[in-house]
């Protein structure tokens, strides 16, 4: 065997091991995980994938609840929506984005849990993680979304931390429901199983304003 092909095997055997941490590297960015925090990645801005949640949800009792959450930001008309419209109502938030699979199979949940407790005072808003105006729009279109969402794409990604210092958020999409004092009260981390579950959550909170 030459020298130049001893060296070539060479190259290639450290090619490979150091092609090992890479690989398991993007492996992890498909998942949820105890360390994979959505802040860090948003904030990175790279070109992964969505990181599917299991649909697990989580209910916090309402005297384990933190402070409520303070956001706002331009939608995709061009206008201002916050936490200050909602305040003093049963309010639902979803992180989303247009490429996002699971997000586009659970629009019909959020549309049709939006068409049944609208008329009881519960505040819907969508808060887009990666698309511009034009790309919200068309979404919004395709899948008969009545209510804004907040183009929270640039600068610090106020909106989205401002949510991620109340309760972590390890996934896209997520769903949250917050009582009506702006406090998350409900996560589902990953797609809605059905508008059932998200039913569930919003008589619950709703029920809390009654006692």
């Amino acid at each position: 065997m030459t020298g130049r092909s001893k060296n070539r095997r060479g190259a290639a055997r450290i090619a490979a091991i150091l092609a090992l941490p890479l690989a398991a590297a993007v492996a992890l960015t498909g998942c949820s995980g105890g360390n994979d925090t959505l802040p860090e990645q948003w904030k990175d801005g790279g070109g992964k994938g969505y990181i599917s949640g299991d649909g697990s949800s989580v209910s916090i009792p309402p005297e384990k609840r933190k402070a409520p959450v303070e956001y706002s930001g331009k939608t995709e008309d061009g206008s201002t929506f916050g936490s200050k419209q909602t305040l003093g109502h049963v309010t639902v938030v979803n992180f989303w984005y247009a490429g996002c699979a699971p997000c586009r199979v659970e629009a019909k949940d959020l549309n049709t849990a939006q068409k049944e407790f609208a008329p009881k005072g519960v505040e819907f808003v969508g808060v887009n993680t990666r698309d511009q105006a034009a790309q919200a729009q068309q979404f919004s279109e395709e899948f008969g979304v009545q209510y804004p969402s907040i183009l929270d794409v640039e600068g610090d990604r106020g909106v989205q931390r401002a949510f991620a210092g109340a309760i972590p958020l390890n996934a896209t999409p997520v769903t949250l429901v917050l009582d009506a004092e702006g406090r998350v009260a409900h996560r589902v981390l990953g797609q809605l199983a059905d508008a059932g579950q998200l039913r569930s959550m919003l008589n619950e909170t709703l029920a809390e304003k009654t006692k």
